[in-house]
């Protein structure tokens, strides 16, 4: 049986290994393939009559599935799984897994770590220091920026999940108000979150955090009508799906003042592209989509797709991705 990972590197820049893969099978891993369909011939000439593939980015759309007659498994290492024609997929009898649960201490926590930034900007004080301002201050301290206490302020998390609800514990801990959003809202013991529409969210929240799938009726969700909903000052964060955020209104924001700062990992198109307007915009932190990333969460990732195969081949397969009549936007077209 053959066994083909498209594009490892991401996941284990070889800090991990592929031991207990390689001994499902003969395993062949490439560091990267092409992530967008202008490598189709690369993609299917990798794979070629391998039963089993694994891939985090680089697309799998039907005409690519349709020449791989041999393929029984595609393995998606993430949660998305947008980069695959699931539908497609299921017609031709191959099973489509995810990995579900691997990474939300780690996307908590990060949403976190941009949150604080925000509200702290103690990389850009750290700077400052090693430059000599404080050495050369007047004053026994100084700070840059306004700095923002988060107790008492009301974090409205969209998207209520395993992270939204792993977020809304530590907001909690930080003495926030919490209410939430969530297509079906369902509280759990101990929730210290109150369920609003979307309306009431954009307006009583002062820190809104994204944690919601892409799909095409919250693709976009944050924009010009939303925005003008929103507290002046209010602080975004995304650490879901760059899509979810029109760049061009939220820039706009940003710049006039509407928006007091916005924190993404994510962005609409990744590696993010030097015409993106947030680039230029006031008060942003941009990082490169490394919430997920934490060695112990991409460990977890590792074992969770052994698993998924081994449970698969053992015939009882688990994390089946199924085509669903609400769909995530997909980047396969």
């Amino acid at each position: 049986m053959k066994i083909v990972v498209l594009d490892g590197y991401t996941l284990n820049p070889g800090d991990l290994s592929w031991e207990s893969l390689g001994k499902i099978g003969e395993l062949t891993v490439y560091d990267r393939t092409a992530f967008d369909l202008s490598g189709k011939e690369e993609i299917i000439k990798r794979i070629g009559d391998a039963e089993i593939v694994f891939t985090n980015k680089t697309p799998l759309n039907r005409e690519i599935i349709e020449n791989l007659p041999k393929l029984k498994y595609i393995g998606v290492l993430a949660t998305g799984y947008n980069v695959v024609d699931v539908e497609a997929a299921k017609e031709r009898g191959i099973t489509v897994t995810n990995i579900p649960t691997y990474g939300t201490a780690a996307v908590a926590q990060f949403t976190f770590a941009l949150l604080l930034e925000l509200c702290h900007h103690v990389g850009n004080h750290s700077e400052a220091v090693y430059k000599g301002k404080w050495t050369n201050s007047q004053d026994w301290c100084f700070w840059n920026h306004p700095l923002i206490e988060l107790e008492g302020k009301t974090m409205g998390i969209i998207g209520y999940g395993r992270i939204g609800q792993r977020v809304a514990r530590i907001a909690h801990g930080f003495g926030m108000k919490v209410i939430a959003f969530n297509h079906r809202p369902k509280a759990l013991d101990g929730d210290v979150v109150t369920f609003v529409d979307l309306d009431e969210l954009y307006k009583k929240s002062d820190v809104i955090s994204l944690h919601c799938p892409l799909f095409e009726d919250t693709k976009g969700m944050i924009n010009k009508e939303t925005i003008e909903k929103m507290k002046d000052g209010v602080l975004i964060i995304n650490t879901s799906r760059g899509p979810l955020i029109d760049e061009e209104d939220l820039a706009g924001a940003l710049n006039r003042g509407k928006i007091g700062g916005a924190a993404v990992d994510v962005v609409t198109t990744e590696p993010i592209k030097e015409s993106n307007p947030l680039l230029k915009s006031k008060n942003c932190i941009i990082t490169p989509h490394i919430a997920w990333a934490p060695k112990e969460a991409r460990s977890r990732l590792m074992e969770i797709a052994i698993d998924n195969l081994e449970k698969y081949l053992s015939g009882n397969p688990v994390n089946v991705v199924k085509p669903s009549s609400i769909s995530p936007v997909n980047n396969i077209k």
